[in-house]
């Protein structure tokens, strides 16, 4: 890409970065968006899935179509960087590098429109709501593959601790389903100077924690991934009153629904059982956030195929170690054959090292063009113009 869509590409990640804002509540993105993608000719739909954007270009007599998806929105951090393009919008920011991730889709669909050397349809998707885990679902309930249909779809997720502009990938599992739990320990509060008259929730709460650590390690097959973290712990207690009730929130991590299952009847088993044998009682919720993204082995050759042809296999890893985060994209991958990459956003603080989700965190401008000479190889490799004999 020249220099001239580079300048574009970088002023369309700053501008984004500016304006962040919440899962479902992305309007203002959502007219920059549509704004790019029509300046180049493209057609756009509006309000896929709440506020999602999917613009289409069709090339060539192709039948194929594949999707190119970027999420959009941002967290509720407050940005703590001195980057002059800082968000403008108190109380939230991209924290997490989604406005790269739609810059990058943005430079792709400029780079096709420009130069369409591909035979089918590219779908640019616009996915709002990725950090609460409900875009992905609410676009896939509003239509999204009965009205743009696609063979299959792809994603970048930007990584700071790796190399910049690295790209990994791997078949079968990458990110792992989220699943939030909440327990209510149900007990008999009182004065802190007369225990034996109460039923103590926190003695209870620190039991079921710790009885907790023992069900992936006990119940899980050791050759399945999973993790249970306790992330609350909150009483109704004061300095010299013993509580009446704990609440302990967190979730878990895992790759299928059969492990899924297990966590979730032998957290409850625990819990339940651990209060009974204490004379309490407790409520115990259990709700599966996000699905597992499991990469098809089709869709992932592909990608590896496009990765190396835009930076070389030096600079590629085609079975990369999975990672316990969650992703949204696993709910279309449920749907459509998928394949999600890493791509590096450097290992040096300031200079794309800090973590995701850290209130210093910017996405680094250096990797712009290497996602986009991915997403660009993708439609090529998926949708090749094919010479007439």
């Amino acid at each position: 890409m020249d220099a001239t869509g580079d300048e574009q590409i970088r002023e369309w990640r700053r501008d984004l970065h500016q304006r962040p804002e919440l899962g479902f509540a992305e309007r203002d993105t959502g007219d920059y968006l549509s704004a790019a993608l029509e300046a180049m000719g493209l057609e756009v739909h509006r309000g896929m899935g709440g506020t999602g954007v999917v613009a289409s270009l069709t090339a060539g007599t192709g039948t194929g179509a594949i999707g190119l998806r970027a999420d959009m929105d941002g967290l509720a951090l407050e940005e703590r960087g001195n980057v002059p393009y800082r968000s403008r919008n108190q109380g939230a920011m991209h924290a997490c590098g989604h406005d790269g991730h739609m810059a990058m889709v943005l430079g792709a669909a400029q780079r096709l429109a420009d130069a369409p050397n591909f035979s089918g349809t590219v779908h640019f998707i616009f996915q709002p709501a990725e950090e609460h885990g409900r875009g992905a679902k609410a676009m896939i309930s509003d239509g999204l593959f009965g009205r743009f249909p696609m063979d299959a779809i792809f994603g970048l997720h930007n990584m700071p601790g790796m190399p910049a502009g690295h790209l990994r990938t791997r078949s079968g599992g990458i990110m792992a389903s989220e699943d939030n739990f909440e327990i209510r320990i149900h007990g008999r509060g009182g004065h802190a100077a007369r225990p034996h008259m109460v039923i103590d929730p926190i003695v209870i709460g620190a039991e079921v924690v710790l009885a907790l650590q023992s069900v992936v390690s006990r119940s899980i097959d050791p050759g399945h991934a999973a993790v249970i973290s306790c992330t609350e712990f909150i009483t109704d207690g004061v300095r010299n009153a013993i509580p009446g009730e704990v609440i302990i929130r967190g979730d878990t991590r895992s790759y299928t629904a059969q492990v899924q299952s297990v966590l979730e009847r032998r957290m409850r088993e625990l819990c339940e059982g651990i209060c009974a044998a204490h004379g309490a009682s407790c409520t115990f919720t259990y709700t599966h956030e996000f699905e597992p993204t499991i990469n098809d082995s089709g869709s992932t050759d592909l990608a590896v195929a496009a990765a190396i042809a835009a930076v070389g296999s030096r600079n590629v890893e085609s079975d990369t170690q999975p990672i316990m985060a969650s992703e949204d994209f696993g709910a279309f991958a449920q749907v459509v054959p998928g394949c999600f990459t890493f791509i590096g956003n450097g290992v040096d603080p300031g200079h794309g090292g800090d973590p995701l989700h850290s209130p210093h965190y910017d996405f680094n401008d250096d990797v712009l063009d290497v996602g986009v000479r991915f997403y660009t190889e993708v439609a090529r490799v998926a949708l090749p113009v094919v010479s007439a004999t």
